[in-house]
């Protein structure tokens, strides 16, 4: 295991970090909205690698080549290619903050994969951190399938997560080079994966218009690539591979706290104390919500039956609709 860099500058990358990842989950499910995920992911990345090739550029990145281009590339079809493509699915209908604390899985995973490969040690410590986040994710789960929640994207979020983790191995084994550079190889590395998938599930693909649909792109962009993924990969340059990933528990209470103001999310009642839910009339909120949910679950499934009838997909309109249904 390799001495840490434990200064000012690593503290507020990882801050900076942790703050912006915990809003990007909100910004993603207001992009799913109004355009198509994967053909959202897309346009985002083909900007992002754009944009980092001419920062990189300017502040006299080399190009890669060799083992840095090939570990960036690879890094970006996983963290940005199949995690993207599993993660903006599954945020269809899995609310932000949830999807956050799914992500809370990653410092166990990484912790893992780093031992698997030889990176470092197990220990006690982040171990039991890690287990600690991994039980909280179980309950809130279980709580999200008891209120309908779907159980294929509740995985495909996971799966995503675990994925992530595994990119950062190949990132922590990938030589050391600008991480703009980095990001933007793994962008355009990326793009592709999102592209596929998204013509897979036969999204339309025409260019946003206004700037209700442009601008959780150009934020994703912008803050996402061009400000967390540098900091980040900046950062597992000079950190622990399982130091790095404990950003993901803290991630959540910044995505839960901005999903709730913002969009009035909020996780499965299952997930919180008893006596926080009788403060707050939780329990009988949570009966009415089963019962809502039900209702709406087999009202949207009739719709769906309907449309598959008739040969038509659903609508954007639609898809908001019964995303927006109460959980």
């Amino acid at each position: 295991m390799t001495p840490e860099p434990r200064r000012p500058g690593e503290y507020a990358a990882f801050a900076g970090m942790s703050l912006i990842w915990g809003s990007t989950f909100l910004a993603i499910r207001f992009g799913n909205d109004t355009v198509p995920p994967l053909w959202g992911a897309t346009l985002r990345l083909l900007l992002a690698a754009l944009l980092l090739f001419a920062v990189a550029r300017a502040r006299g990145a080399p190009l890669p080549k060799g083992r840095a281009l090939s570990g960036a590339a690879l890094f970006g079809f996983l963290n940005l290619g199949v995690n993207f493509s599993l993660l903006y699915w599954g945020e269809q209908t899995v609310a932000s903050g949830i999807a956050a604390v799914l992500y809370a899985t990653v410092p166990l995973t990484a912790g893992v994969f780093a031992w698997a490969f030889g990176l470092e040690r197990p220990q006690k410590a982040k171990i039991f951190a890690a287990v600690i986040g991994l039980a909280g994710v179980a309950m809130i789960f279980a709580g999200e399938l008891k209120l309908g929640a779907p159980a294929v994207a509740l995985v495909a979020v996971f799966l995503g997560a675990t994925t992530a983790s595994l990119s950062t191995i190949v990132l922590k084994r990938t030589p050391p080079q600008s991480p703009f550079m980095t990001n933007s190889v793994g962008a355009l590395a990326g793009a592709p994966v999102c592209l596929l998938v998204s013509v897979f599930l036969r999204e339309p693909h025409r260019i946003p218009g206004g700037m209700s649909e442009w601008w959780p792109i150009l934020y994703l962009v912008l803050a996402g690539n061009l400000g967390a993924y540098v900091l980040y990969a900046w950062l597992v340059s000079r950190w622990n591979v399982t130091t790095v990933s404990t950003t993901a528990l803290i991630i959540p209470m910044i995505a839960v706290t901005l999903g709730s103001l913002i969009r009035g999310e909020s996780p499965a009642p299952e997930a919180l104390p008893r006596r926080v839910r009788r403060s707050y009339g939780g329990d009988d909120c949570a009966a009415r919500g089963e019962d809502l949910t039900r209702a709406s679950s087999g009202a949207a499934f009739l719709a769906g039956r309907e449309r598959n009838l008739l040969g038509s997909p659903p609508t954007l309109r639609e898809q908001r609709s019964n995303s927006a249904a109460p959980r």
